[in-house]
């Protein structure tokens, strides 16, 4: 279900899927051929919330945000399932594991990979193209080749399941 929150619409691109049971509100624009999973949470109605193109925000996430602190999701992010994202930036390319909690003012760098079940404190910043986990999440290891296709496989295939399902929508 997609909400206006006082005088801020969602602005969706038509080329996103959203599955059912979804809640999107307030400041949030969502670009293209993004999916957004069943039974997630988008909230724009603190600061706006921003995701870009090719993303993958999966089953079950919560997407909030702090007065005056943006939740900015940049483009080809994967965003597994039943995750929490609360005014944090996460970076191109950038894979948030399974049941993972990034929090205000983090910055996830470009191509991180940040391990499931995470917690990523506030203020907290991730090097691009870097493994993290545990809670705290601490840097592991580089990302390797291995990782990177995988990674991007996941972006491939939620992009092609996304069409796929937004066709049956119609």
């Amino acid at each position: 279900m997609i909400y206006p929150y006082k005088d801020k619409n969602p602005k969706i691109d038509p080329s996103v899927y959203i599955a059912d049971n979804v809640f999107i509100t307030g400041d949030v624009t969502i670009d293209a051929e993004t999916t957004i999973w069943f039974n997630t949470v988008i909230r724009g109605d603190v600061a706006p919330t921003i995701i870009g193109k090719r993303c993958s925000i999966q089953d079950l996430s919560c997407l909030h945000q702090s007065p005056n602190n943006p939740l900015i999701i940049e483009d080809e992010v994967t965003v597994g399932h039943q995750v929490t994202l609360h005014s944090c930036v996460i970076k191109k390319r950038a894979l948030i594991g399974m049941g993972s909690i990034i929090l205000d003012g983090a910055e996830i760098g470009e191509g991180a990979f940040i391990g499931a079940g995470s917690l990523v404190p506030p203020g907290k910043k991730i090097p691009p193209n870097t493994l993290a986990m545990g809670r705290p999440a601490k840097v592991i290891r580089d990302i390797t080749p291995e990782d990177r296709e995988d990674m991007d496989r996941i972006i491939r295939e939620y992009v092609e399941k996304g069409q796929y399902y937004k066709s049956l929508q119609k």
